[in-house]
């Protein structure tokens, strides 16, 4: 498989959130806001990014028994790195996106990504891979949340599209993100059909 198709797959074709339907506990806590989504897939394209290029260099050194469990440290340590860099850098977005950062470690798109792809492939394919995925996971979450911000509050990225009568609290509550993801569900497979 080449580069070009291992990248491109994460975007569309194997979507994490609109096809393959991983990482659903920070799709859908998230994305109130747009930038909220895209700070969360931003995060998660590095982890996933940086986890896969060391698993994939070390894969050879890990015994069977203790596999997955060294996969957590690796991708533990790259969210650390997130969570310190981002508490220092970036306080407000920290804030919102509160202890969905330390649950990257256990998001099973990344685990997965370590386990299905990056495990068994050389280390330039594996940083394809992930940074297809996580660019993926990354629209997929902006989308999702711009569209809840756009359809509950009338903003976009903070910004004032409609006049304050716009807006529907469910969209910016719990339901509206399965109401929204359902629909982007049905609108990604149909164009990938």
């Amino acid at each position: 498989m080449s580069n070009i198709t291992t990248f491109t797959k994460g975007l569309l074709k194997e979507n994490p959130v609109f096809v393959l339907l991983l990482g659903m506990c920070p799709t859908l806590g998230v994305t109130t806001t747009a930038f909220n989504g895209l700070g969360m897939g931003l995060a998660t394209t590095f982890v996933l990014v940086m986890s896969n290029l060391v698993i994939s260099l070390i894969k050879g050194g890990i015994p069977d028994k203790v596999r997955i469990p060294s996969f957590v440290v690796v991708i533990a340590s790259f969210v650390t790195v997130v969570e310190l860099a981002m508490q220092a850098y970036l306080p407000s977005l920290f804030e919102s996106l509160g202890l969905f950062i330390p649950l990257i470690v256990v998001n099973c798109l990344v685990l997965g990504r370590a386990e299905a792809f990056a495990s068994k492939n050389k280390a330039l394919s594996s940083v394809v891979d992930g940074l297809g995925m996580g660019i993926g996971f990354s629209l997929a979450l902006t989308i999702l949340g711009a569209a809840r911000e756009l359809l509950g509050s009338g903003l976009m990225f903070g910004l004032k599209i409609f006049d304050n009568s716009f807006g529907m609290l469910v969209f910016v509550l719990a339901p509206g993100a399965f109401f929204v993801l359902g629909y982007l569900i049905l609108i990604v497979n149909r164009i990938n059909k």
